[in-house]
């Protein structure tokens, strides 16, 4: 197999080019076009044609649903960058930041599973006997429905 020459910033991406770059076969990048998270351009035949700052969205979209987002959450992120151009370095840093948080918070949330799996966890179903010490009479339910200890409220 022949190797492909560098690409210049300037250059348009066929589908499968963009495909063989980022991993995804092409049917996952119509998919993610769909849902705006890349947006072609037509050529004079209605090809299409991508950017290759797509190749980072795209490796950003993979590596977001791995860590548990979901396409509306990445969409969101995304919004934030520009359609059209290469996002710059000041333009990743303020989608990090976003998505710092977004992680922290799943972080925070993967711990407490961890440290409370086998304890009380709030969620009112009384048959645990440690359920009598921690939630007596399902007190947790005042803070609201579900797993309200493993959701990050505290024992009152």
């Amino acid at each position: 197999m022949k190797p492909r020459p560098a690409l210049r910033p300037t250059d348009l991406l066929a589908i499968g080019d963009l495909a063989a770059r980022t991993g995804l076969s092409v049917s996952a990048i119509r998919f993610y076009e769909a849902r705006g998270l890349v947006a072609p351009i037509r050529n004079r035949s209605g090809q299409r044609r991508f950017l290759r700052s797509d190749i980072r969205r795209l490796s950003f979209v993979v590596i977001a649903q791995q860590l548990g987002l979901s396409i509306e959450e990445i969409a969101k992120l995304l919004a934030g960058l520009p359609q059209g151009r290469t996002p710059t370095l000041k333009d990743w840093t303020a989608l990090s930041r976003g998505f710092r948080a977004t992680l922290d918070a799943r972080i925070a949330s993967l711990q407490r599973l961890r440290d409370n799996l086998d304890g009380c966890i709030g969620c009112g179903c009384l048959s645990l006997k440690k359920c009598q010490l921690y939630n007596p009479d399902d007190r947790a339910r005042r803070l609201g429905a579900g797993p309200r200890y493993l959701l990050g409220d505290r024992p009152g």
